[in-house]
């Protein structure tokens, strides 16, 4: 029987005009956070393995930053919305999902997406929300906590009385990094740009500070440690400091490479690594979870327990309504974040 191409074509277009409008801020070039827009789009529907989330609130990552310049290692095609990780209640389920009905707190990582009053998500990567959490809390577990539990559990091997040092502690991922190290046994020394910053490490756990504002890190750190240096170095930032890094590792010690917040990646200085027998270790975590899923689930739930024993507390600092995408990831961008930066509906 032959088909009737414009009725299929008028039905179909009926069909998406008739579904409601949801609002998404949406990059459709690269560009600073002042170039993206926000706007109506159609109101997403599940596929049968996925579940649609009400965002209630959506952490900002720095990857968020590097994704919307095309500064990112793995980019979505044009238009994609930022915000790698939500929390939010289930609005609607696809016909093959079983762990989760419509009306359930969750939270997850989205890879990106997240800045939209309505978030498609596979059910696997979602989790249930601890009843006493919050939304803004539990959109800045996924990322943050599961990349800096990865790096220092599978990446780093981090052991009770070993010595850890977090740069850009006071950071997203910088204070997982403090609170995570300090409940698996470390000697944590916190390393930030300012006291304040420096006080909020304190607050969440750590040992030790240093102030690296003037350009000097690696005496400071071999100060606090009777010139041995340190175990594990946790570094976020790059820049002029991870030759620093380089220079106060101790023998075999492990240097975990987070990311490049300072802007500039650096070169390895391979001397050193022979003369420490050290390792310079990467942190992708973002592959890692996508290729590793069951261990990744097991990591949160680890977190999760954390959490529940009052071991880590996600500290919040500002909060943006959805119309304010871009003063959000401007506090990021211009490094002026304390803990997580989060945007809400």
């Amino acid at each position: 029987m032959a088909v009737d191409d414009t009725r299929t074509t008028s039905n179909l277009a009926a069909l998406q005009s008739s579904r409601e409008k949801v609002k998404a801020v949406l990059c459709k070039a690269f560009g600073p956070p002042e170039s993206l827009i926000l706007e109506e789009v159609a109101d997403p529907i599940p596929g049968p393995d996925e579940v649609v989330v009400d965002m209630k609130a959506s952490a900002l990552n720095f990857p968020d930053v590097l994704m919307i310049a095309g500064k990112y290692q793995s980019q979505p095609p044009f238009p994609f919305s930022p915000g790698s990780e939500m929390a939010g209640v289930i609005s609607a389920v696809g016909n093959r999902v079983q762990s989760f009905t419509a009306g359930e707190r969750v939270f997850g990582g989205v890879g990106h997406g997240g800045f939209a009053e309505k978030v498609v998500i596979n059910a696997r990567n979602l989790r249930r929300m601890p009843d006493d959490m919050s939304f803004e809390q539990a959109s800045g577990i996924s990322t943050a906590y599961g990349t800096s539990y990865y790096a220092l559990k599978q990446r780093a091997n981090l052991q009770p009385g070993e010595t850890l040092l977090v740069l850009g502690a006071a950071g997203g991922v910088g204070l997982a990094a403090v609170e995570l190290g300090k409940a698996m046994g470390a000697r944590v020394i916190a390393a930030a740009s300012t006291d304040e910053k420096l006080d909020i490490a304190r607050r969440s756990g750590a040992d030790e500070r240093v102030n690296y504002s003037d350009g000097d890190l690696k005496e400071k750190v071999k100060a606090l440690t009777g010139g041995q240096g340190v175990d594990v170095i946790y570094d976020p930032v790059g820049g002029d400091l991870f030759d620093q890094c380089m220079r106060c590792i101790g023998w075999y010690g492990r240097v975990l490479v987070i990311g490049f917040a300072a802007g500039d990646i650096p070169k390895v200085p391979i001397n050193l690594i022979l003369l420490k027998s050290c390792q310079v270790v990467g942190v992708f975590y973002g592959r890692w979870s996508a290729s590793r899923p069951d261990e990744n689930a097991a990591n949160l739930e680890e977190i999760l327990e954390l959490y529940a024993d009052g071991k880590i507390d996600p500290l919040i600092s500002s909060t943006y309504s959805l119309q304010h995408y871009a003063q959000a990831l401007r506090c990021l961008s211009e490094r002026r974040a304390i803990g997580k930066v989060v945007v809400t509906t």
